[in-house]
């Protein structure tokens, strides 16, 4: 059984409705907002999922120009709009991260399958504990965070994971880039717990790791993951930025661009069953190597 869509799964689904009843009305968004309190940019927002109707009595206002009047399918949308407006986990820590990066986390445990990419680090979903806080810690006098903000990120970095362990499982395909292994988060202890814990996870049926090592063959510079939400949302990519902020699109040619990227990046990769051993040969790298604080 699929999860319950949650809150912003929720937005998204009323907003792609509502955009088609208006498009199907062949209502322009300034044309849909006359006569009601919000703008056009919050209409935008909206249909974008990333807002619900603040008051009820504009939804139905903007239903009734859209031409619908059958009540059992305003009440539906009425009441779609009320649960999405509900808080779930996610919203006490929205402020914490990056524009965009709230609602693709919220998609998360709803989506069928997701494909994800990474040059540089470990992949968040793949982490451990002490790789997690200790990557978190190397940031903070850069990024200028406080503890709090390294615990409370942690905490959802944590929390974000339980897609892959509940009972119905999101299906992960990661890539890691070679350097992803190669640089030294923390001492031996903590990378030897964080090989240990991405050879486990690749035993996993839902869970697919490759290894792209040092040599020739189609890469990316940015991170990106993949959502596949499955026949009734349409797939979302999310792009990083070097200034910490996160793109996210629903746009169909996009996101096929990126499943391009992927599937090459896929095809220059070690085969999925030669990950363990690529990992063992690190780990023991790793503990014969100097420790970096012993100079």
């Amino acid at each position: 059984m699929a999860a319950k869509r949650g809150r912003t799964g929720q937005r998204l689904e009323l907003g792609l409705q509502l955009r088609q009843l208006r498009e199907s009305a062949q209502l322009t968004r300034k044309q849909a907002v006359q006569g009601l309190r919000i703008s056009e940019a919050s209409l935008l927002r909206i249909e974008n999922g990333d807002l619900n109707f603040r008051n009820v009595g504009d939804l139905r206002k903007l239903l009734t120009k859209c031409g619908v009047h059958d009540e059992d399918v305003v009440e539906s949308l009425v009441n779609l709009n009320r649960e999405s407006g509900r808080q779930d986990w996610l919203t006490q820590f929205r402020g914490l991260m990056p524009a965009g990066l709230p609602g693709f986390v919220g998609l998360e445990p709803e989506a069928r399958g997701m494909r994800a990419y990474h040059p540089t680090l470990v992949y968040g979903l793949l982490q451990t504990k002490r790789y997690a806080q200790t990557l978190l810690e190397l940031h903070k006098p850069v990024e200028e965070t406080t503890s709090e903000f390294v615990r409370t990120s942690l905490e959802v970095r944590m929390r974000r994971q339980e897609v892959l362990t509940r009972e119905d499982p999101v299906k992960l395909r990661v890539i890691l880039g070679e350097a992803a292994l190669r640089y030294p988060v923390g001492g031996a202890d903590v990378m030897g717990e964080q090989y240990e814990k991405l050879v486990h996870m690749s035993s996993w049926e839902h869970i697919t790791i490759q290894v792209l090592p040092f040599r020739k063959g189609y890469r990316s510079t940015n991170d990106f993951a993949i959502l596949d939400l499955g026949d009734q949302l349409p797939a979302r990519v999310q792009i990083d930025s070097a200034w910490g902020a996160t793109h996210t699109s629903d746009k169909r040619r996009e996101v096929d661009r990126f499943i391009r990227r992927f599937d090459a990046m896929a095809a220059s990769a070690l085969p999925p069953e030669d990950t363990p051993h690529f990992l063992r040969q690190l780990e023991r790298d790793a503990t014969r190597a100097p420790s970096p604080d012993s100079n």
